[in-house]
C-alpha cells in the first residue's frame, strides 16, 4: 500500500503540471498556444511482473509473453479486457465489442470493474468481482483516435478530473490497486498504463481531428517536458527570446515530432528576427498537425512578412476554417498586395518616386521582410541616386537567408524576369555603383542561371561584364602611368553604365594627372550628382578647384571635407591655405591669420581688445576651471578651433581675469562671444555644442 501511495501521489502531481502547464501561452494572442503540452502517449506499458496470483472469474486471464510489450496496439496478450488477435479463436468476455487497433483512450459510461480497455476493444462485465461501479472501468467502442465511435451520450460530456482510479475490487486487481494508462491487467502484470480521461486534451491539440504524433517518452519524462516548455513560456514572456529559444530547443530534442513544441520554437525565432529558420519551423509544424489552426495562422502571418501574398492567402484560408483566422491579418495581406502591385505598375513606367512610395507602404503594412519589395525600394533609391539608402536596404536583405526560403513565384511586371532573378539584378547594380564589380558580375550570372529566357537579364549581364572589363582596363593603365588611355578605358565603361559614379571619379583623376583640372570638375560634378558623400570626388574637386583658382568654391568644398573628416589635420590645412588665399585675392588683412595655433589665452585688456578689433572672425570663449559643464565644453572648443583654422579663438578664465568678464558683461560661464571684423555678431549662454559648431562655421563661411 505505501508503493501505490507514492504512485497516487506522483501521478495527481503530474496531473496537475498538465493542467498548469497549458495556461502558459507565449504568444501575442490569448490562446496561441494552448496545446503546450507534452503530446506524450497516453498508452505506456509497466515492467513485466510475475502474473498475481489473486483468485478471479472468467474474466481473468494469464499475462502476456514478455515479448508482447505492444499490448496496447492489438497484442496477442490474454488479460481480461483485451481483444484478442482475429486470428484466435478464443472466446471474448461478454460486453466486448471489436474496434481498431492503435493507441486507445477510454470514454463512455462505466462498467463492472473487471472490464479494462486492451490492445483494441472495449471494456465489458467480464469480472465476478464485486467491486463498486464508481471504479468500474469505461465501456464503449474504442477508436484509435481517443474518440468514442458514435455520437454516445459520453462523448458530449466534459471530461472529469480523475488523474487516477483507485480499484477496490477483490478479483482481477485487488483492493486498492492503482489503475493507470490504458487499460488492466493482472495484478503487477505487463499491462498498458492507463492515464486520466481528463489529461487527454491537455496532451493533444485542442483543434486536431486527428491523432497527434507522440513522443516516445515515459511520464517522468512527460512531466520534465512540462517544467521545460514553462520555463521558456516565462522567458517568451518577458520578451527574452534567447533564452526561450534554448528552452524550446530541448523541448523539440526531447519531442521533435511535437507541432506545440515546433511552433513555441518558431515563435522564439521570429522573436529573434531569424525568419528563414521560423518559416521551416512553422512548414514542419503545418506538416505534423495539418489541422492545426494555430500552426496554419502562425505560417500565414510568417508568409506575409516574407512577402509571400499566395502562400499567406493559403494558410489564412486553412486557418480560418477552424476559426483561427484574424480579419485584420486578411485586411493587411490585402492591402500588401495593392501596394505591391502600384509598385511594379511605378517601375514599369519608371516613376521612381512612386514606386518607392508604394514599395515603403507595403513594408509598413507588415511585408518588412518581403525579398520583392526589399529590391524593389532599393532599385527605386538608386534611380533617385540615394545610393547610402539604396545600399543599407540591400544589405537588410542580405541578411535573410534566402537559400532557407522557396523560391518566389512571382513576375516582375514590365519586365518578364522572375522575382528570385530580380533580386540579384538589383543587388548587382547596387555593387556596381559602388565600385563592387567582382560580385556585381557574380550576382548577375546568378541571376541568368535563375531566369535564362529574360532579354532584361541577358542585357544587364553583358553591361554589368564590360564595365566591369573597362574599369579593370583602366585601373591597369593608371598603373601604367598611361593617364590619357585610362581616360578613354573609363568612357568606354561609362557608355553601358552612364551613371557609374566610380567611373567618372576615376576618370576625373585621370583628367588632374594630365592637368586638365575643368574637365577633372566637370567629372566630379557628375560623382557629386549621383553620390552627394562621394569624399575623392570632393577631395579632386577641390584641389581641382585650388588649380583654377576658383577660392571661393574650394573653400567651400573643403568646409564640408572639414566636416566629414573632423580629424584630418591635411584637410585642415589645406582649408586654412584657400582662405588665405580668399582673403588675399579680396584685398583683405590676413597677417594674423595663423594655422594650428589652438585656443589662445586672453590674460589683459589690450589682448581683448586687439582680438576684438581684428580682421576676420574671432570666437571669446569665457570659463572657469571648477565649473563642470566649461570641464566637458573645452575639448570641444580644441577641436573646434581646428576644425575651423581662419578662426580666431581665445580663451579667457574668469577665476583668474574677472577685470576681462567684468568688462564684457559675463556673469554666466560658459558664454561665447563671436566678433567679425570687430563687431559683435553672437553672443550665447551655455549652449550645445551643435548651436556652438554651426554658429562657429555659419560666420567663418560668411567670412570666407
Amino acid at each position: 500500500m505505501a508503493e501505490a501511495d507514492r504512485d497516487l501521489m506522483r501521478l495527481r502531481a503530474a496531473a496537475l503540471t498538465l493542467h498548469d502547464a497549458a495556461r502558459d501561452k507565449p504568444d501575442r494572442k490569448a490562446d496561441v498556444f494552448a496545446d503546450l503540452g507534452s503530446p506524450v502517449s497516453p498508452l505506456r506499458l509497466r515492467p513485466a511482473a510475475t502474473p498475481s496470483s489473486s483468485s478471479s472469474s472468467a474474466g481473468s486471464a494469464k499475462s502476456p509473453a514478455p515479448g508482447n510489450a505492444a499490448a496496447g496496439r492489438g497484442g496477442r496478450g490474454s488479460h481480461s479486457g483485451e481483444l484478442a488477435p482475429e486470428s484466435t479463436n478464443l472466446p471474448r468476455p461478454p460486453g466486448h465489442r471489436r474496434s481498431g487497433s492503435g493507441p486507445l483512450i477510454f470514454s463512455g459510461a462505466s462498467s463492472s470493474a473487471g472490464s479494462v480497455g486492451g490492445g483494441g476493444g472495449g471494456g465489458g462485465s467480464g469480472s465476478t468481482a464485486s467491486s463498486p461501479l464508481t471504479n468500474a472501468l469505461p465501456t464503449g467502442n474504442i477508436c484509435p483516435s481517443g474518440r468514442v465511435a458514435g455520437a454516445t451520450a459520453a462523448a458530449t460530456q466534459p471530461p472529469r478530473a480523475r488523474p487516477v482510479v483507485l480499484g477496490s475490487g477483490t478479483g482481477h486487481y485487488g483492493h486498492g490497486s492503482i489503475m493507470r494508462g490504458g487499460g488492466g491487467g493482472s495484478g503487477g502484470g505487463a499491462t498498458p498504463a492507463r492515464t486520466s480521461v481528463d489529461a487527454a486534451p491537455l496532451l493533444h491539440s485542442n483543434n486536431s481531428s486527428r491523432s497527434p504524433a507522440r513522443c516516445p517518452a515515459p511520464p517522468a519524462t512527460s512531466g520534465g517536458l512540462q517544467e521545460i516548455t514553462r520555463a521558456g513560456n516565462e522567458w517568451y514572456k518577458k520578451g527574452r527570446h534567447a533564452e526561450a529559444l534554448r528552452h524550446y530547443d530541448r523541448t523539440v530534442a526531447l519531442c521533435p515530432d511535437s507541432a506545440a513544441c515546433r511552433g513555441n520554437r518558431a515563435a522564439a525565432l521570429i522573436g529573434l528576427g531569424r525568419l528563414p529558420e521560423a518559416f521551416r519551423e512553422c512548414e514542419e509544424a503545418v506538416r505534423l498537425d495539418p489541422a492545426s489552426g494555430r500552426a496554419h495562422g502562425r505560417l500565414a502571418g510568417l508568409c506575409l512578412r516574407l512577402g509571400m501574398i499566395e502562400k499567406a492567402r493559403t494558410h489564412f484560408t486553412l486557418a480560418g476554417s477552424v476559426n483561427q483566422s484574424d480579419p485584420a491579418e486578411w485586411q493587411k495581406l490585402h492591402e500588401v498586395e495593392i501596394h505591391q502591385g502600384r509598385c511594379m505598375d511605378a517601375r514599369k513606367i519608371g516613376d521612381w518616386k512612386s514606386a518607392l512610395r508604394e514599395a515603403d507602404a507595403a513594408i509598413a503594412i507588415g511585408a518588412d521582410s518581403s525579398r520583392l519589395l526589399l529590391a524593389l525600394r532599393s532599385e527605386a533609391l538608386l534611380r533617385l541616386h540615394k545610393l547610402e539608402e539604396a545600399d543599407s536596404t540591400i544589405t537588410s536583405l542580405l541578411k535573410l537567408d534566402n537559400a532557407s526560403l522557396p523560391s518566389m513565384p512571382t513576375k516582375v511586371s514590365g519586365s518578364g524576369m522572375s522575382a528570385d532573378s530580380y533580386v540579384h539584378i538589383v543587388q548587382a547594380q547596387v555593387n556596381m555603383a559602388f565600385g563592387r564589380f567582382d560580385s556585381a558580375v557574380a550576382l548577375a550570372e546568378k541571376a541568368k542561371l535563375i531566369d535564362r529566357v529574360s532579354s532584361e537579364v541577358e542585357v544587364i549581364l553583358n553591361n554589368v561584364r564590360l564595365v566591369a572589363m573597362a574599369r579593370a582596363q583602366g585601373n591597369d593603365l593608371f598603373k601604367a602611368g598611361k593617364f590619357a588611355e585610362a581616360s578613354v578605358a573609363y568612357g568606354e565603361g561609362l557608355k553601358y553604365e552612364p551613371s557609374n559614379p566610380v567611373l567618372y571619379c576615376n576618370r576625373a583623376a585621370c583628367w588632374s594627372k594630365l592637368g586638365r583640372w575643368a574637365k577633372a570638375v566637370e567629372d566630379c560634378n557628375e560623382t557629386l550628382r549621383v553620390q552627394p558623400n562621394y569624399t575623392k570626388a570632393l577631395l579632386r574637386r577641390a584641389a581641382s578647384y585650388a588649380k583654377l583658382e576658383r577660392w571661393a568654391d574650394c573653400v567651400r568644398d573643403y568646409e564640408v571635407l572639414c566636416k566629414d573628416l573632423p580629424g584630418d589635420t591635411e584637410v585642415a590645412e589645406s582649408l586654412f591655405h584657400a582662405q588665405v588665399a580668399l582673403k588675399t585675392a579680396r584685398g583683405e588683412e590676413v597677417s594674423n591669420m595663423k594655422f594650428g595655433g589652438g585656443v589662445e589665452e586672453i590674460t589683459s585688456l589690450e589682448q581683448l581688445q586687439d582680438a576684438i578689433h581684428s580682421p576676420g572672425v574671432s570666437v571669446l570663449y569665457f570659463m572657469a576651471t571648477t565649473n563642470k559643464q566649461c570641464a566637458q565644453i573645452t575639448s570641444s572648443v580644441d577641436s573646434l578651433c581646428s576644425e575651423c583654422p581662419a578662426v580666431n579663438f581665445l580663451k579667457v578664465n574668469v577665476d583668474e581675469s574677472p577685470l576681462l568678464a567684468r568688462a564684457e558683461n559675463v556673469r554666466v560661464v560658459p558664454s561665447f562671444k563671436i566678433y567679425k571684423d570687430g563687431t559683435r555678431v553672437k553672443e550665447m549662454i551655455c549652449p550645445s555644442l551643435q548651436v556652438l559648431r554651426y554658429s562657429v562655421r555659419h560666420y567663418a563661411v560668411s567670412s570666407s
